[in-house]
């Protein structure tokens, strides 16, 4: 079974793992929720969520629930890119020009070029339609 995206609030609470690794739940509430306005219950209740799609893993450390993203940032960077390149732009993400990730503010040097190669390689986006599929579609 594939991961699925995550949507905005998910992607804010995988980058604060990516950044610090395994975080408790209390600890992504004040890394995340209270800029997003949210209660420590409706944190705690995205943080279920996303552990029942996948998103995250769910591990104990001396008696305390603590979180972890479930997939790489890079790793779902590409996917996220792949899956904008075939829906949105119908283009291959290999073709994205290199400088594309030059201004980011999580990827560093050796993250953007593991990303470069990934897109660069063979292959499809999961759980979506190729660019050619979808004008298919729409032709018929």
């Amino acid at each position: 079974m594939s991961v699925p995206e995550p949507n905005p609030s998910e992607l804010q609470i995988l980058k604060a793992l990516w950044g610090a690794g395994r975080l408790s739940a209390r600890e992504l509430h004040d890394q995340t929720g209270q800029a997003q306005g949210w209660s420590y219950s409706t944190t705690r209740t995205v943080i279920q969520r996303m552990v029942d799609k996948g998103l995250l893993r769910r591990e104990s450390a001396h008696g305390l629930a603590v979180f972890e993203a479930s997939s790489g940032k890079v790793d779902l960077i590409s996917r996220l890119v792949r899956s904008f390149a075939a829906r949105v732009l119908e283009s291959d993400p290999g073709t994205l020009p290199a400088s594309t990730f030059a201004g980011s503010r999580i990827l560093d040097a050796a993250e953007r070029a593991e990303l470069e190669a990934l897109l660069k390689r063979p292959g499809e986006p999961e759980d979506h339609e190729k660019p050619t599929d979808l004008k298919s579609k729409e032709t018929e």
